[in-house]
């Protein structure tokens, strides 16, 4: 595994701008703009499960890494809009591309990146099926975090766990496991399995489920976020639903005064107190709940339709979340 990430990250770097042999300082700082996120690391999770299903399916892995190299910039775009749509301040240890060089360049270099994802897909020559796989999961995410952004816009707090489940099959799922699968599957040849896209998705929502519980417990120095950040932001996540549907009136009360103010105008023990309040009524823990069984169900859906090395891969990737 560790293997497939440094080749996926070397061919990642390899597609984007060096700013070393630039004569123009404008554009070696371009470069860097374009090679930040990247160049930060990151599991490149979704990159790898699409490699492991292509070439367990046959496919060989040159054929394969364009695909994922362009899964891995359209995740790296992506991130530099939501940073900036939801005022974001840390992204993998650091302070967000928009904190450190504002939002237009930031908003720039994003643009950028979606651009080289296409002409990385079109210059591998590959078939209309898999461009066509890529619009829709550009599609898919965009609808999924029109809904995320419109919430906080309207202050919306009229909501259950299936809008959330609604929200987070778009926004998340879909780039986050179906994707994958599906375009490991069609980089093979292969007509991709219908459980790709029905598991996949349950499968997604159980990582952004998971995500949404690091948020409030991870170890800050190994997170790479802002702890407790959905709350400064307002996110509607599983677990703040559940505390407001079983709050009593006062929390209740209390906790969306809080959330209807912008974040600057937010106040720090008002957010630990929230976050406080969310582990100790069990919140966090039915989410975990929640996401292991989704997880277990996903995987056991899936398992039949997975080559030997791609399944290996969603066994480990699983493991974290039970």
């Amino acid at each position: 595994m560790r293997a497939v990430e440094r080749e996926l990250k070397r061919a990642l770097l390899a597609v984007l701008p060096d700013p070393g042999p630039a004569e123009r300082e404008e554009a070696r700082t371009y470069a860097r703009l374009l090679r930040d996120y990247p160049e930060r690391g990151g599991k490149m999770l979704r990159g790898r499960l699409l490699l492991a299903v292509a070439e367990g399916f046959g496919a060989r892995q040159a054929a394969a890494l364009p695909a994922a190299v362009a899964l891995e910039l359209f995740q790296n775009w992506v991130l530099i809009h939501d940073d900036i749509e939801d005022q974001s301040e840390e992204r993998r240890g650091r302070p967000t591309l928009h904190r450190l060089y504002g939002v237009p360049l930031a908003l720039n270099a994003g643009d950028a990146l979606h651009a080289r994802m296409w002409r990385v897909l079109v210059e591998a020559g590959y078939p209309d099926g898999i461009l066509l796989e890529f619009a829709r999961l550009v599609e898919r995410t965009a609808y999924g975090q029109h809904l995320d952004l419109l919430w906080v816009r309207e202050g919306r707090f009229d909501l259950g766990p299936e809008d959330y489940f609604a929200m987070v099959r778009a926004k998340t799922a879909y780039y986050t496991a179906v994707a994958p699968l599906r375009l490991g599957a069609l980089v093979a040849g292969r007509e991709p399995p219908a459980a790709f896209e029905t598991a996949g998705e349950r499968l997604g929502i159980a990582f952004q489920i998971v995500d949404d519980v690091l948020n409030l417990k991870a170890d800050p120095t190994a997170y790479g976020k802002e702890i407790a950040g959905d709350l400064w932001e307002g996110k509607r996540t599983l677990i703040l639903l559940d505390f407001l549907a079983r709050a009593p009136g006062p929390e209740r009360e209390r906790a969306l005064a809080l959330l209807a103010r912008p974040r600057r105008e937010k106040d720090p023990a008002e957010v630990a107190w929230l976050h406080r309040r969310l582990v100790e009524s069990g919140a966090v823990a039915r989410a975990e709940a929640e996401a292991r069984r989704m997880a277990e169900a996903a995987l056991a859906e899936l398992a039949p339709h997975l080559p030997a090395g791609a399944g290996k891969l969603l066994r480990a990737l699983v493991e974290r979340v039970r």
